[in-house]
């Protein structure tokens, strides 16, 4: 899954902005990298972000999609907001990645329209206070249990679980040890049999082991993305696809 990010204020430094040129080509680039599927976001939720007007952010988005859904491959719309979403979708979005983790009865009445996949993320808080002293009971146990909430109340709702995947969120609402003990967790944490989506690329916690800045966590973020694979994840949400691609082909080969 490759990372097309549509803000200004990007943690990882390759937002495009308003420009649509820009972000189209990026698309595209990452396209011919090896992605699978592309991942777009118009909103940003990096720690301490303030909330993107839903006009900003359809003002974003809108010229993007009718692009790059006209290419023949998924595309994923990173968003909350069911207006987003419907937009998304009209336009030929074949998936949503909701931060939130599917907790707006909107949402799920907006998926319960489409036949899209939809993947379900943990976030303990909201992106502008979300790393001011997370805590957690037992940080596996918790997101186990959330998402489990969130994977009953869909069913229910009638999204067939073929459509769902789940992202553990790592960098949403945990501290670094949060998220490295989420993640040598993978391989037991089960959420009815459900893929896991894993997006740790260039994140802090990568920095909070090798002390680079995100401009320089490619490295550090090709070997977790490795890792991950090893450990069963399904999809991989990653900036930088061809050096991603280049390592996974490696891992299959010689291992």
């Amino acid at each position: 899954m490759g990372i097309v990010n549509l803000t200004p204020d990007s943690f990882s430094g390759d937002g495009c902005g308003n420009d649509v040129r820009q972000a189209i080509e990026h698309a595209r680039q990452q396209l011919e990298a090896g992605a699978d599927i592309l991942d777009v976001g118009a909103e940003s939720s990096r720690p301490g972000a303030i909330p993107t007007p839903l006009e900003v952010e359809l003002d974003r988005l809108k010229p993007v999609l009718q692009e790059i859904c006209t290419w023949g491959v998924p595309i994923s719309v990173d968003t909350y907001k069911p207006a987003v979403m419907i937009e998304a979708l009209s336009q030929g979005a074949s998936m949503i990645n909701d931060i939130s983790g599917v907790t707006q009865s909107a949402v799920i009445e907006v998926l319960k329209q489409s036949p899209c996949g939809v993947c379900i993320m943990h976030m303990q808080g909201a992106p502008g206070t979300m790393q001011k002293e997370p805590r957690y009971d037992n940080v596996v146990d918790d997101v186990q249990s959330f998402l489990a909430a969130r994977v009953s109340d869909c069913i229910r709702a009638g999204v067939s679980p073929d459509r769902l995947v789940l992202d553990p969120g790592f960098g949403f609402g945990k501290s670094a040890e949060h998220n490295f003990e989420l993640f040598r967790a993978l391989t037991v944490m089960n959420v009815s049999d459900l893929p896991w989506l894993v997006g740790v690329s260039r994140k802090s916690m990568l920095g909070a082991i090798t002390g680079r800045t995100a401009d320089e966590r490619m490295p550090a973020s090709v070997a977790a993305a490795m890792l991950a694979a090893q450990k069963g994840a399904k999809i991989l949400r990653v900036h930088d696809v061809a050096a991603t691609r280049d390592a996974l082909a490696v891992l299959a080969t010689l291992q």
